[in-house]
């Protein structure tokens, strides 16, 4: 079965046909960087690097761009609150980044384009769609795309025109034609720092967000590419506009699959920075194993929303406890993944559906089972194999289950002993107070013949 991808345009899934055979371009949109990140950011990051993943493991050449917005207003504010300047705080904030997406095992894209460094090709952008009519100057110097020129505006959205518009504040005084006009060229305001101010035909000033990833978008994968992906909420008026100027301006389509991954929740609301209720990255890591947070991640459908708490997060900790508890028991053998056998043709039918993390990583649990039954270095092997192509499964598998438990093995056999020491005194409450405390802490004691043992749960 070939890739079928859910394509926010088209409405419906549809079968991946890169436009160069053998080759898939991708665009996603990244963070704009003036926090840290959170988990929100996050999600993103992760289902988009599952994504790359399972097309280079499908045999395709991939190139992945996730850019990086360094210019925007909340950057400039941040910015003169902190005290220091545009690149000091971008570079901080991208620095922190990379920390955070190494972390959590997010392969580099191929290119990470700065905002910054492609304001030319913003200004050509522009300067064709102000030739074929679609772009104008307001009076007040900045420069905005005319929407109801373009006839497809909304197509992405799903809304009409009219729909849109009873959605809009009236304009008032900035020299709009029309309200759902959006802003290109942002001019030059005498309070903001010098480094935010670039020479172009219509006078100083700094581009308008949209039109960056236009210009990155074509300037790195061509005028049309495969993908082009982000957050839902993204989709509006982001996207939109995207596809307004990058085809008013070329006539061709930008992109041939849009794909959106949905929210991490709390309390039934989005995580985001505007409403207060996120979680940092690193503060989460703080707590949590990176590749729990990631298994949390994986083990939802990236279409889906995705609550957030730490019993979710102790619930992913506990499951992926069980996969490498098989793969403690048993040492893995190297094997290159036969896409024919049974488990990995269900996981390759799974990914190939719109990417079905949730039903590939249930083979990974019944490889688990497999493993403990048959002690089969090879299965091992082939949950560790699979494993990977999620980017999951690659540590040692002893190093998580002690950290998992917050306990050393020494730790635990203290325990064990002290258990056995209450029970040779019949002291039957502590003896299970013991095992209640180490159950609670994800490790699980057995008593048999040859003494006590014990397992991660």
């Amino acid at each position: 079965m070939s890739l079928r991808i859910h394509s926010t345009l088209a409405r419906a899934l549809q079968p991946l046909v890169p436009l160069e055979p053998g080759h898939v371009r991708m665009y996603v949109c990244g963070m704009t960087v003036y926090d840290l990140c959170h988990l929100g950011h996050a999600r993103s990051m992760i289902a988009f690097d599952v994504v790359q993943r399972w097309l280079r493991a499908s045999g395709w050449r991939v190139t992945y761009v996730r850019n990086i917005t360094d210019i925007d207003d909340k950057i400039i504010r941040r910015a003169v609150e902190n005290g220091e300047s545009i690149r000091s705080l971008t570079d901080r904030m991208i620095d922190a980044l990379h920390q955070d997406a190494d972390a959590l095992g997010i392969e580099r894209p191929t290119h990470e384009p700065r905002a910054t460094d492609y304001v030319p090709q913003m200004l050509a952008l522009i300067g064709t769609l102000q030739g074929k009519g679609l772009a104008y100057q307001a009076g007040g110097g900045d420069v905005h795309f005319a929407v109801r020129k373009f006839p497809g505006y909304g197509k992405l959205s799903g809304k009409t025109l009219d729909e849109l518009q009873a959605g809009e504040r009236v304009a008032v005084q900035d020299g709009k034609h029309d309200p759902l006009d959006f802003v290109l060229w942002k001019s030059a305001k005498p309070e903001e720092p010098d480094e935010v101010k670039w020479q172009s035909p219509w006078g100083a000033g700094r581009p308008g967000w949209h039109i960056e990833c236009s210009a990155m978008g074509c300037a790195l994968l061509g005028e049309s590419f495969d993908i082009h992906g982000g957050g839902a909420d993204l989709a509006f008026p982001h996207h939109e506009n995207e596809i307004a100027q990058s085809e008013g301006a070329t006539g061709k389509p930008f992109a041939q699959v849009w794909m959106h991954n949905g929210f991490i929740n709390v309390d039934n609301e989005k995580m985001s920075k505007s409403l207060g209720n996120f979680f940092t990255i690193r503060d989460v890591l703080k707590v949590y194993e990176a590749e729990t947070v990631r298994f949390f991640v994986v083990r939802s459908h990236y279409r889906s929303p995705l609550n957030y708490s730490d019993v979710h997060l102790d619930d992913a900790r506990a499951a992926l406890r069980r996969l490498y508890t098989a793969l403690a028991s048993v040492a893995p053998a190297p094997v290159a993944i036969d896409w024919s056998v049974p488990h990995a043709a269900r996981f390759k039918a799974a990914m190939d559906e719109d990417f079905g993390t949730p039903e590939a990583v249930a083979v990974l649990f019944d490889l688990a089972g497999e493993v403990h039954r048959s002690q089969s270095r090879e299965a091992a092997g082939l949950l560790k194999a699979l494993g990977g192509v999620l980017g999951l499964l690659q540590g040692d598998p002893q190093a998580f289950l002690q950290s998992g438990s917050g306990m050393d093995e020494g730790e635990i056999a203290e325990r064990i002993a002290a258990r056995a020491a209450a029970k040779a005194a019949r002291d039957w409450a502590e003896a299970d107070r013991i095992r209640a405390d180490l159950l609670a802490r994800g490790v699980a004691l057995k008593d048999g013949p040859g003494g006590t043992t014990w397992e991660a749960v």
